[in-house]
Formats: structure tokens, sequence, C-alpha cells
């Protein structure tokens, strides 16, 4: 063989195998870039779970407060029906007429005694007191419901769903 041929065949080999290495590099580049944007994607999903679940953790707090103020609004209304009863019964606490001469057996006064007058006064004060608690019951039950739907709406659903 002379030494053209040589020269040719170092060449061709040499070539061959600079466009061998010049393949690999380039595939382990484009794997390198897509290892790097598989990193930023679960990046990204890690902050978008961790932003859902702070503001989960918010609304469970807001929740929370919620029913707690709920329940000692309910332990508080356990109290009324007997401070409304004292009240009437000392004077401090007058019922409107129409609820003052609500009478359930509707006797006449001049059939009915004293006592049974005594006794339909003080069920009148009782019942007083328990139409209280009911009404009160009532608006702390509105109160809590209407404090779940304000901070339920404060969120925003759209924000859960799309990303940073």
């Amino acid at each position: 063989m002379n030494r053209t041929a040589i020269y040719l065949l170092v060449f061709v080999a040499w070539s061959a195998g600079m466009f061998g290495a010049g393949w690999a590099w380039r595939g382990d580049r484009a794997e390198g870039a897509e290892a790097l944007q598989q990193a930023d994607a679960s990046a990204a999903q890690v902050q978008q779970v961790n932003q859902t679940r702070a503001t989960e953790h918010d609304q469970a707090e807001a929740l929370a407060t919620i029913g707690a103020k709920h329940e000692e609004d309910r332990t508080a209304a356990e109290a009324v029906p007997a401070a409304v009863v004292a009240d009437l019964r000392t004077g401090n606490l007058q019922l409107r007429d129409d609820l003052a001469t609500c009478n359930t057996t509707r006797l006449s006064e001049a059939v009915a005694g004293t006592i049974e007058r005594d006794a339909h006064a003080q069920l009148r004060a009782e019942v007083a007191g328990a139409l209280v608690q009911i009404g009160r019951d009532a608006d702390d039950h509105v109160r809590a419901c209407q404090a779940v739907v304000k901070s339920d709406r404060a969120v925003n659903p759209a924000q859960l769903l799309s990303g940073p």
C-alpha cells in the first residue's frame, strides 16, 4: 500500500471516529437538556402542590375558627332562657303585647283562678326564654354558615387549578 492510501485510510478512520464522538456528544447534550426540563417541570409541580396545600391549610384554619366560635356561641346560648325568665320575673324585661297575651288554653280571666293566671304568666316567661334561645341559636347558626360561605368565596377556585 502506498503512502497516499494509508493517509486516506487514516483520514477516513479519523473522520468516522470524530463523527461518532460528535453524535454521542449531541445525544448526551439532548438527554441533559431533557433532564433539565423535567427537573424544572417537577419543581413547578412541587411548588403548585405546596401552594395548594397552603391554601387548603388556611381554609381549614378559617373553618376551624368559625366552628370554634359557633360552639362557643352554642355554649353561651344555654344560659339565655334562664336569664330571660329571671329578667321577665324581675320586670327588667317585658314582652311585646302579642306574646304577652298569648295563652294556649284561651281560658277567660273570669274563669281562671289566680293560681292558674300565675302559672300561665310563669309559663309565658319560660316560653319566652325558650323562644329567645331558639332565635339566638338560629342567628348563631346563620352567622356561622355565612362565615363559611364568605371564607370559601375568598379563595378563587381558578387559583387552585392554574399553575404559578
